[in-house]
């Protein structure tokens, strides 16, 4: 059964080319980190990444999948947060605590403090935000999570700055509440020795207590640092709450990251990739030995081979770079992709995988019989990595949640 926004079930219509999410491989992976979560200590709570629309699976896919299973959704917009409050307006839904990890001007620092929507506070540039608050009259102040830069070098306070550039936290006391503070490591998914990350920690914990006493802060401060790489193999950083990115959707962050969790954890877990990429044939047919495929000519039929003309190319996000490398699969068989990817076309050998000119369906991405497409494989032929590949699948493929 396929299901579209969770309404009935649909074939995938006119469009040639789709992806399927699987909700039961995104269900499991939940319990995967469900579990992690449970392991000794206090309570975590579990967040789910859903910026850069759900890492390309689709946030109105994802979205209704991880509501009722998750404890906090991160986005890096405001809009996409807002959406997600629509979402659960619609529904009459039990709101989640939500939060913006990304930039966020004062004017929709408002509209996130109406909704109730949490923010991140990263630059002494969000002082200007203050009088905007104030001249809203809002009913409440704006939640936010201070960042500490703890040594990745991109947004946060240093340590240094958290005790010259905070204060205005402080003054502002009547729009703005400081519930949180988080960090971003900067290496646990390449290595499997921890030591900067292990000096990263030092220096949240340092940085959090001088925000606390910079502040005057008595109550509790949400604390998360763990995205996936970190939640399953540097339980140190587990603190209150787990921001799981790439695993939620089936993908180890890296082999370093995968190693790292057998030697932590004593096994390796079960993550099940949530996504399929599939395209149905626009031609089939026969080329007479010789013939040249594609552009630029640089494939040339040794033998009369049987080509299938996919009507999917870079423009939908499959990469260029993987050309003359690549492969698809089709009937269980691996196929190769035949001279250059184009824009809106793949041209693929499929000799051996079938046995007429009739229309057929491969497989870009997933599973197909015995045979297996991970993004990483892909990711390999177009020398980059799997969260690009996924990512930069074009919004405009028609997204199917399927069983």
């Amino acid at each position: 059964m396929e299901l579209e926004h969770g309404g009935t079930s649909k074939a995938p219509a006119a469009q040639s080319s789709w992806l399927e999410l699987s909700a039961a491989s995104l269900r499991h992976n939940v319990e995967v980190f469900r579990a992690l979560e449970a392991r000794g200590g206090p309570a975590r709570a579990l967040g789910a990444v859903l910026k850069g629309n759900a890492y390309g699976h689709g946030l109105d896919q994802v979205l209704p999948l991880v509501h009722p299973r998750v404890d906090i959704l991160y986005f890096i917009t405001p809009q996409d947060a807002l959406a997600a409050r629509a979402f659960e307006r619609e529904r009459g839904l039990a709101p989640r605590q939500v939060l913006v990890l990304g930039a966020t001007a004062p004017e929709e620092a408002v509209a996130l403090a109406r909704e109730g929507v949490d923010a991140v506070v990263a630059d002494s540039a969000w002082a200007s935000a203050g009088p905007v608050l104030r001249a809203a009259r809002l009913p409440r102040p704006l939640r936010v999570h201070v960042h500490i830069d703890t040594g990745l070098g991109r947004e946060g306070f240093t340590l240094e700055q958290l005790s010259r550039d905070t204060g205005f936290l402080a003054e502002d006391r009547d729009v703005f509440e400081v519930t949180g503070v988080l960090s971003h490591f900067a290496n646990t998914e390449d290595v499997t020795e921890q030591a900067y990350a292990l000096a990263q920690l030092e220096a949240f914990e340092v940085g959090t207590a001088r925000l606390r006493e910079g502040l005057g802060l008595k109550g509790p401060l949400q604390r998360h640092i763990a995205a996936s790489a970190a939640s399953l193999s540097l339980p140190r950083a587990r603190y209150d709450a787990l921001r799981v990115g790439i695993s939620l959707y089936g993908f180890w962050p890296s082999p370093e990251s995968r190693l790292s969790a057998r030697l932590v954890l004593g096994e390796v877990p079960s993550l099940r990739p949530v996504l399929s990429w599939k395209c149905r044939s626009q031609v089939v047919k026969w080329l007479p030995a010789g013939s040249y495929v594609g552009y630029g000519c640089t494939y040339r039929c040794p033998e009369p081979t049987r080509i299938a003309v996919l009507p999917v190319g870079y423009f939908d996000g499959y990469p260029r770079l993987a050309s003359g490398k690549a492969h698809v699969l089709v009937n269980g068989r691996r196929c190769a992709v035949l001279g250059r990817v184009m824009m809106n076309h793949l041209i693929v050998d499929v000799t051996r995988a079938t046995a007429d000119e009739r229309p057929l369906t491969a497989t870009l991405l997933g599973a197909d019989g015995d045979e297996t497409l991970p993004a990483e494989t892909l990711a390999g032929w177009a020398q980059t990595i799997h969260y690009e590949v996924v990512t930069r699948l074009g919004a405009h493929l028609r997204r199917v949640v399927v069983d």
